[in-house]
């Protein structure tokens, strides 16, 4: 034992005196650094996320494996550009090579642990803002922070001066902002649809201009709304975003309401005109029975007493049919129970004055 201690300054200054067995030795003890992380570091951080319910954390620890492993090597060819021996310019350009390959290395780590987490976000419950639509722009954002970052740590390894490329995207930014104003306002405002929801794919919207349907895409450009004709149309998200919008499917429940106003003639029995009305509403399958149809009688008109028959559908888009429906049972049923709708009339008086 003593003789293998005696021998260990000898083996020591062998190494330090030779640059290629200094080299040899610096890669042999990377490599079993470069092991021992694998298989310590990471078995160790496998062990401490395996009980979690998320997948996520697994995730990140497949995306640090490879990166770990080589920043090693790295590390372990920078010690070699350091050893006694090497020329000073060889020194130079081996680091400046080194550490770009590292910032390589760490973005595409640092990219794919944004990656994991906006799909994970994406499917948590809690989270609006990150959704199917909104996750090509955030992921696109993502990698421009990424590269943009890593572009500005290699020029500066390189000592290349970053005023003038600044001053360039800059100018550059200004120009391409003024020519896609109108892309970047449906961009913005798609995303804060997204985030805010004040619709949803299914639902069933009314904007202030009159165009009414089904919501059946919400992207970040546009949104698209098929109306009851089978018509899509596309409707910018800048629009959108600054014009009123009746969601009908929005509220505790979807079920819509339906109002029919009618007329009838004054002197009607309006006991039977009310049973009428609700009985007509009655026999129409689409007309739902909670809550129950009402009739009111609203006012004392010109020419009749004004009613309105109120009764709720299933779905907003079933509006169209039950009135059509529903109008037809209150006609038949008000021609057999001698009811009258009447016209507006007017009567004229006559005067002959003399003269």
């Amino acid at each position: 034992m003593n003789t293998f201690f005696e021998s260990v300054p000898y083996v020591g200054h062998v190494i330090t005196s030779n640059i290629f067995v200094a080299a040899v030795a610096v890669v042999i003890a990377t490599l079993l650094v470069a092991q021992i992380t694998q298989s310590v570091i990471i078995a160790t951080l496998r062990r401490l996320t395996r009980h979690t319910r998320t997948r996520i954390d697994d995730k990140i620890i497949d995306a640090l494996q490879r990166p770990l492993f080589y920043s090693v090597i790295i590390a372990g060819a920078m010690v070699i550009a350091s050893l006694h021996g090497v020329p000073a310019h060889v020194h130079s350009i081996v680091f400046k090579l080194m550490q770009t390959a590292l910032i390589f290395l760490w973005s595409l780590f640092f990219f794919k642990l944004v990656r994991a987490i906006l799909y994970k976000s994406k499917d948590a419950p809690n989270v609006t803002l990150v959704q199917e639509q909104t996750l090509p722009l955030f992921e696109n954002a993502a990698f421009v922070a990424v590269v943009g970052a890593a572009t500005y740590g290699i020029f500066a390894i390189w000592g290349i001066n970053m005023t003038a490329w600044l001053a360039s995207a800059g100018i550059i930014g200004m120009a391409l902002g003024f020519a896609a104003k109108d892309t970047l306002a449906n961009l913005f405002a798609g995303v804060f649809i997204i985030a805010d929801r004040p619709y949803k794919i299914g639902d069933y919207i009314e904007l202030d201009s009159g165009e009414r349907g089904r919501v059946t895409h919400i992207g970040l450009r546009s949104t698209r709304i098929l109306r009851r004709d089978d018509v899509e149309v596309t409707v910018p998200n800048a629009v959108m975003g600054n014009t009123k919008i009746t969601n009908e499917s929005g509220g505790p429940s979807e079920r819509f309401r339906v109002r029919i106003d009618i007329g009838v003639a004054y002197g009607s029995d309006i006991d039977a005109v009310e049973r009428e009305l609700l009985a007509a509403a009655r026999e129409v399958e689409l007309v739902l029975s909670e809550p129950a149809p009402r009739a009111r009688f609203i006012a004392f008109g010109d020419s009749a007493l004004a009613y309105s028959l109120y009764y709720w559908v299933a779905k907003p888009e079933q509006r169209g049919e039950s009135r059509h429906k529903v109008n037809r049972a209150i006609y038949t049923r008000f021609a057999a129970a001698n009811i009258e709708i009447p016209f507006p009339q007017r009567v004229v008086h006559m005067i002959n004055e003399k003269h």
